[in-house]
């Protein structure tokens, strides 16, 4: 089979190029290829009930299929360039801007419209958290909702199935190039094309890192992010998320100087599993619908990691330390502030008897058995620290989930048009490395788009 373009991923990255380049031209044979499965075929088996745990599946609905893993996410679209990637260091700061804003009106077009757009622009919270050490990062943020983002997927799989081949649950095995033409290796065939996107997201960053290797394409070591997911009752902050709803706040430590910071904040959400490659961590959801929302509301705390010489692989080392947690919890654990506090695990009861229901059912235990104790007394320091401007934070029974680690691929080197050593070889969104975020990974997507159609 013959395309002018294929895209290796469905995620945000994927669909917007194969959105604009049908828009551009609508004479285009495009085709996405996607390791997971369709959208509607999406479903975890973890129910609370019957199964309480990550039972391993060949692909994991959370992470893979079309949507991504941003699929089940809670839907932010953070409007920025101060977090979220470094789009903007390879196609400009008001391009970058103009591209996000361009993806959201494609989803407000597709079913977000009415959601709200919150922004940081004026804000009092900014001073309050100046006073207090803490700075509060500059962003406008659309939030969709897992329910509403759900929707607008749909909506645009729909808009695309008849113009766009889709083969989904079929992992291509390596990309080659030869005389001009890239061989999409898949176990049912070969595939080829004149230009290719490698939109994989995070959790293709193993299999990008080999394709690298294989052709020969530079890259250098990223970070990864290494902390746990905090769950406290929404009340705890009403007044932040009320306004800003996702409010990106970092905090320098004392004894440390190390930076941790809030990430993707779910009022009124929920705590649920993520599979990376075979390991369980966690993560967070939230809902615009107000009967699925929860009275908690959970966001992570996060600690970047950067290795160098002689030590290269940080994600090897989230690895080791997910891995950890797995082996003594069984998958996540979860603990309450006060144990940790006077170096005790947490147990079943004293999670019950928490002023506090856990929306995940993981396992009772102790994190400083799991978490290295710099990154541990970072996260307990920015919890005293936020304490200061949401008052209960800091509370016996707010819930700690570990671990959280966010895995960035090695940082590919790509130019201006995202475009790789290899003529038309494009490489986009989290797998690149360059974007960490759905708005950037989507803007990534439509920025190549427009270089292949419009040169």
């Amino acid at each position: 089979m013959k395309y002018d373009v294929i895209i290796i991923g469905a995620g945000p990255g994927g669909i917007f190029a194969a959105y604009e380049l049908i828009r551009l031209d609508a004479g285009l044979k495009v085709a996405v290829f996607e390791a997971g499965h369709a959208l509607d075929k999406r479903h975890c088996p973890i129910d609370g009930d019957k199964i309480k745990n990550c039972i391993n599946c060949k692909s994991c609905s959370i992470m893979s299929g079309f949507g991504g893993a941003g699929a089940f996410s809670d839907g932010k679209y953070n409007i920025t360039n101060d977090f979220g990637g470094t789009l903007y260091e390879y196609i400009g700061k008001k391009q970058a801007l103009d591209l996000m804003k361009y993806v959201d009106e494609i989803n407000l077009r597709y079913g977000g419209e009415g959601t709200k757009l919150y922004t940081t622009a004026g804000s009092r919270f900014k001073t309050l958290c100046i006073q207090n050490d803490l700075h509060l990062l500059d962003a406008s943020v659309r939030h969709l909702g897992t329910d509403i983002n759900y929707i607008v997927l749909e909506n645009l799989y729909a808009d695309l199935k008849d113009k766009v081949d889709f083969y989904f649950d079929t992992p291509v095995q390596t990309v080659k190039h030869d005389d001009g033409l890239y061989k999409i290796v898949c176990a049912d065939g070969i595939y080829e094309c004149p230009k290719c996107i490698i939109s994989v997201g995070r959790s293709g960053s193993k299999w990008m890192e080999n394709i690298c290797k294989e052709l020969n394409i530079p890259t250098k070591s990223n970070r990864v992010d290494i902390g746990v997911r905090v769950e406290l009752p929404a009340a705890v902050f009403a007044h932040l998320t009320d306004e800003l709803y996702e409010s990106k706040i970092v905090y320098r430590t004392e004894k440390y100087g190390d930076k941790v910071r809030t990430f993707c904040m779910n009022p009124k959400g929920a705590v649920v599993n993520e599979n990376t490659n075979g390991i369980i961590t966690v993560n967070g959801h939230s809902y615009e619908d107000p009967a699925k929302q929860t009275e908690n509301t959970n966001f992570a705390l996060l600690v970047a990691k950067h290795f160098s010489e002689p030590f290269k692989d940080s994600n090897g080392y989230g690895e080791s330390i997910a891995r950890l947690s797995n082996m003594l919890g069984g998958g996540v654990i979860v603990q309450r502030f006060g144990d940790l506090i006077r170096g005790r695990r947490s147990t079943h009861s004293r999670i019950q008897e928490a002023f506090i229901t856990p929306t995940l059912s993981a396992t009772p235990g102790d994190l400083s058995l799991v978490l290295p104790k710099r990154i541990l007394d970072g996260i307990i320091e920015m919890i005293y620290a936020l304490d200061k401007v949401a008052p209960g934070t800091a509370n016996e029974d707010t819930l700690l989930y570990g671990v959280e680690v966010k895995f960035y691929n090695m940082e590919v080197e790509v130019d201006n048009k995202l475009e790789c050593r290899y003529k038309d070889l494009y490489i986009i969104g989290d797998g690149s490395g360059i974007t960490h975020s759905l708005s950037h990974a989507s803007a990534s997507g439509v920025h190549v788009a427009r270089n292949i159609v419009n040169g």
